[in-house]
């Protein structure tokens, strides 16, 4: 095939590693190397070690009643 006839390809994403282990990521389970990196990832995020910074809940002016 030609260049002008050649199908266009998205690259793959380039292997980084894995943000539980280190190790190179794997394509199945990117960003993660394996599916227990995974699983170990999102379990930390379900036990609630993971936390989204935000406004403190007890600021003044957060009472969603306007009072």
């Amino acid at each position: 095939m030609s260049e002008k006839t050649a199908p266009k390809v998205t690259p793959l994403r380039p292997p980084r590693p894995c943000p539980e282990c280190g190790r190179p990521s794997a394509r199945a389970t990117y960003p993660f190397c394996s599916p227990r990196c995974k699983d170990v990832d999102l379990n930390r995020w379900l036990a609630g070690r993971y936390v989204v910074p935000g406004p403190p809940a007890d600021e003044e002016g957060d009472d969603p009643s306007g009072g």
